[in-house]
């Protein structure tokens, strides 16, 4: 598990390491990226689904460098009700999962050891997601 600080909804710094425990799904999107777009809908209903079994975390890639940080009103846009909006403006997370591919997406167990990794969109409705998901939220 990467041990880079990132953002909360709160404004305050987490570590991934603070949300071991329980198995952790953890996306990395930007407003700016098509299929990041499009799969929120579902990761939003897959964190409604799971709840209390599967902590889905999303974590916003945009750069910090942007005069005007596109994320609230993006997120105000989107009405996701089972997500919050983390950050990563500095993108220490993308870097520390080898850069890259937008939607990046790691499972990781409630021991903190990564189980599997996605990179590229994904339907989290479908047959996919339901088999990669299926064993490992224990």
């Amino acid at each position: 598990m990467p041990k880079d600080a990132f953002t909360a909804p709160d404004g305050k710094v987490v570590k991934l390491a603070d949300f071991k425990g329980h198995p952790l799904l953890v996306n990395l999107w930007a407003t700016w990226c098509g299929p990041c777009v499009k799969e929120m809908p579902s990761l939003d209903r897959l964190a409604a689904r799971t709840k209390g079994k599967l902590h889905v975390l999303v974590v916003n890639q945009d750069s910090a460098r942007q005069a005007i940080d596109p994320v609230p009103a993006w997120w105000a846009k989107a009405r996701l009700a089972h997500l919050q909006p983390y950050r990563d403006a500095e993108n220490n997370l993308g870097f520390a999962f080898g850069g890259g591919l937008l939607p990046t997406t790691v499972l990781y167990g409630a021991d903190g050891k990564e189980v599997w990794r996605i990179a590229g969109g994904m339907n989290w409705d479908g047959p996919r997601a339901n088999t990669l998901l299926a064993n490992d939220q224990e």
